[in-house]
């Protein structure tokens, strides 16, 4: 999974709801009718509808979830960096020297940043994790490294993400392989990708260590 570390790291409410966070002292509302009947009010998550499916493709399918809410957050937040990146490149008008001695630092800084989290991400979800980066920046991974570093690191860690079974150069295809994962996508951007999580695993994802400025707060 190491590998996975070096190559990301590199680059860089309703008047009716009633839920308490204090379980001891939350509370229903409730009405009392014409009839004098007692209706009690709650707030439900909206239901997000899917795709048939059956058997082990159900079982797939929430691997994908699972992973997705793993890895998604650290492509935002590597999309951000790269913007950050490229912000900082431009404006300081920085010759070869400066721009080399820039990026050290800025993957240093990563590195103790998010060595441990992405650690913990397995070979799966780096995968997923690389798919992401090119759906969010545009880029695969294999060329952010060809363009900040040179076409020798690129190679190099090429190989390295081949023997885990991934492929630095391919790229995202939202019609095609990457379909349901950009389902996902949507439904992030939309703010409702924890409302499918929950109701898949009963509880809402994992926070990641990190997140950043251009994530999108999740119902």
């Amino acid at each position: 999974m190491k590998v996975f570390v070096l190559i990301i790291i590199f680059f860089a409410t309703a008047s009716v709801q009633v839920r308490a966070q204090d379980k001891e002292t939350q509370l229903m509302q409730f009405i009392i009718d014409d009839r004098g009947d007692t209706v009690y009010l709650d707030s439900l998550d909206p239901v997000v509808k899917t795709a048939k499916r059956k058997g082990k493709e159900w079982r797939r399918y929430y691997r994908l979830v699972h992973n997705f809410a793993k890895a998604y957050p650290y492509a935002v937040l590597a999309q951000e960096k790269l913007l950050e990146a490229d912000s900082t490149i431009t404006a300081g008008e920085m010759n070869r020297r400066k721009r080399n001695r820039y990026i050290r630092i800025l993957q240093d800084e990563l590195f103790e940043t998010f060595k441990k989290p992405l650690m913990n991400l397995t070979v799966s979800q780096g995968q997923l994790l690389l798919r992401l980066i090119d759906r969010q920046t545009g880029i695969t991974p294999y060329e952010i490294i060809h363009t900040y570093k040179n076409k020798a690191a690129a190679g190099f860690w090429q190989g390295i993400a081949r023997i885990f079974g991934s492929d630095m150069k391919r790229p995202y295809d939202p019609d095609g392989e990457d379909r349901q994962t950009e389902e996902l996508v949507q439904l992030y951007l939309k703010g409702e990708f924890n409302i499918l999580y929950r109701s898949i695993f009963g509880k809402n994802p994992p926070e990641p260590v990190v997140r950043s400025r251009l994530d999108i707060p999740q119902k």
